[in-house]
């Protein structure tokens, strides 16, 4: 946890700058360091990024240091870094007045998340329940529409689906053809994404 003299704002976090590459969550306004990406894990997204870049302009699709405000709950960070986010269009224009890649609160929520799970011990490790507890609360509430968890160590795409307000989850594995409500025209078996050729 990075101690700041003041509790940082998100609109202050955003302008937050240490001179490095660092990322960093924000914490009850303290910035805690966000761990660097293993390369499968960026290889996965950046793969099913271009995938998706078929379907809407390459503009929409955000690869990692995309900021992402989220509501707030007890012990969880006031903004997420998701591994892929397919913006609106509406975004690129409220961005660039914005001056930063972000989504604040008072923006649409993005279309679709994606998280690619880091490894695991197991389900109560950080990283599981990260992304397969924490974020399903926060990007549900915050009404994205569809959210993918990807967990290379289980093999298996996990497909969350808004519907009347809460996530229903669909798993995908091996050759199971992934089925997306935003982009129902993908073609893409669980295993293609996993082995990400």
């Amino acid at each position: 946890m990075t101690h700041t003299p003041v509790k940082l704002t998100f609109e202050q976090y955003l302008e937050y700058d240490d001179g490095t590459d660092n990322r960093y969550e924000l914490f009850d306004g303290e910035l805690r360091p966000v761990p660097s990406e293993s390369e499968l894990n960026s290889w996965i997204a950046q793969y099913l990024g271009r995938k998706l870049e078929t379907f809407v302009t390459m503009r929409q699709v955000k690869l990692q240091k995309l900021d992402l405000a989220v509501p707030v709950f007890p012990r969880m960070p006031l903004n997420r870094q998701p591994d892929l986010t397919v913006v609106r269009p509406e975004h690129i224009q409220q961005m660039a007045k914005l001056g930063k890649m972000a989504i604040t609160l008072d923006m649409a929520p993005p279309q679709l998340v994606v998280e690619v799970v880091s490894p695991y011990r197991n389900q109560k490790d950080e990283n599981y329940q990260r992304d397969y507890t924490d974020k399903v609360h926060q990007y549900q509430e915050r009404g994205i529409p569809e959210y993918w968890i990807v967990d290379p160590q289980a093999r298996l795409v996990t497909v969350l689906v808004l519907v009347n307000g809460r996530y229903q989850a669909t798993e995908f594995t091996g050759s199971q053809r992934i089925v997306s409500r935003i982009f129902p025209e993908l073609k893409l078996t669980a295993a293609q994404v996993l082995q990400a050729k």
